[in-house]
């Protein structure tokens, strides 16, 4: 395609108007002995991911976990105090026993090694039944994302963070910032861009709706989630290496970008979904791809409440436009990928996995149908289990 010039691109203005940049160098932006004698925590997986995303501008407006007037605001209304929309609390916890070791500034720490630091400016208790109610819609530990909640601390710490550098992980050739995808999205001259979540491989469902929606604006972010997830999910590299074959051989390299996306998954469902769609505004998108139970687990959610929640803000306040599609199958008596708005035939016609399902015949060694994946994916998974026995 061609590349227009940058000065013609006007990318979505980041939630609350300034995307924040809280990474700051030891030796270069402070000197490392102001650190020395200072308290020390250590962070979970989830706080650590939480950390650079509140650091990198992901979740601007926010510049740190949240005090407790945002917290019962998120919870209660899904709205930060001032009104700006917010869905999950982003907070940090930690034991009654520990809260009062934590004052003025403390190192955070991931396997001893610091990585940045916690302006604590309130400690207050966290409401976790509340929490589990409004945000998860159930207090049943059997769902993942209660059963975290109620394994953390009772006390949340609250303040403006830092971050020291923004850690590349496994697959640094993928790990942007919000700042570096809205620059490889002025570079290349788009001035409209969908975004897509997963936690999943992309399957031939998936595929279609990237296409569908290439045929109305300029790029594709492919933004898979490789923060931490359930146990039995697919790992983020296979995954990731899943992704590379298929955007090789089947998406038009000018108008796809892989980029990783560092968050924890919660599996809030419908109050994740706006999460998701928040942040990707941040990243310089215009678009978002709303689908069957967005980041959803069991049968907590409504197949569709994800898309229905965000009716609670205005077009002008979510400032990203929400793509909904149905549930998308092959039948295979159209001999395509349908959805019930296409397919006149019913379900015994279509060809319908659960991630259950597909687990259960990569465990079993089976080959997945070239109708449901294509077989450079399915390779990529069946080699993954293999390895796995």
């Amino acid at each position: 395609m061609t590349t227009l010039s940058t000065a013609t691109i006007l990318l979505p203005e980041p939630l609350g108007g300034t995307l924040v940049n809280r990474v700051r160098r030891p030796g270069t932006d402070f000197d490392p002995a102001e650190l020395q004698g200072l308290p020390r925590l250590e962070l979970s997986d989830r706080s650590f991911a939480d950390l650079e995303m509140l650091a990198t501008g992901a979740y601007s407006p926010l510049t740190g976990f949240l005090g407790e007037a945002d917290y019962l605001s998120v919870i209660e209304r899904m709205r930060l105090a001032d009104g700006t929309p917010w869905s999950i609390p982003i907070t940090l916890p930690v034991s009654r026993a520990e809260a009062e070791r934590y004052a003025g500034c403390v190192v955070l720490t991931r396997g001893g090694e610091a990585v940045g630091t916690l302006e604590v400016q309130e400690r207050f208790e966290a409401r976790q039944s509340l929490e589990a109610r409004e945000v998860y819609r159930t207090e049943d530990t059997a769902h993942p994302g209660v059963a975290a909640l109620y394994a953390q601390g009772d006390v949340n710490l609250a303040g403006p963070v830092t971050l020291f550098e923004v850690p590349r992980g496994n697959f640094p050739r993928y790990h942007r910032t919000p700042s570096e995808v809205r620059a490889v999205i002025e570079a290349r001259g788009w001035r409209t861009t969908v975004a897509f979540q997963t936690r999943n491989p992309i399957h031939r469902a998936h595929e279609y709706l990237h296409k569908v929606t290439l045929e109305l604006v300029d790029g594709l972010l492919l933004h898979p989630l490789v923060g931490q997830t359930k146990g039995d999910d697919v790992p983020a590299a296979t995954r990731v290496k899943a992704y590379e074959v298929l955007l090789e051989h089947y998406y038009p390299k000018e108008r796809t970008l892989l980029s990783v996306y560092p968050a924890a998954m919660r599996y809030a469902g419908p109050r994740e979904a706006i999460l998701h769609a928040l942040s990707r505004r941040n990243y310089g998108v215009t678009h978002f791809i709303v689908g069957r139970d967005h980041a959803g687990v069991g049968q907590y959610y409504g197949t569709y409440d994800a898309q229905e929640i965000f009716s609670a803000y205005t077009p002008e306040e979510l400032g990203i436009r929400i793509l909904k599609f149905e549930h998308t199958f092959y039948c295979r008596t159209c001999g395509q990928l349908v959805s019930p708005r296409t397919c006149p035939h019913g379900s015994e016609h279509h060809l319908v996995l659960s991630g259950t399902k597909v687990r259960e015949k990569l465990r079993a060694g089976e080959r997945l149908p070239a109708e449901f994946t294509r077989p450079e994916v399915a390779e990529v998974l069946r080699e993954a289990y293999a390895a796995q026995d």
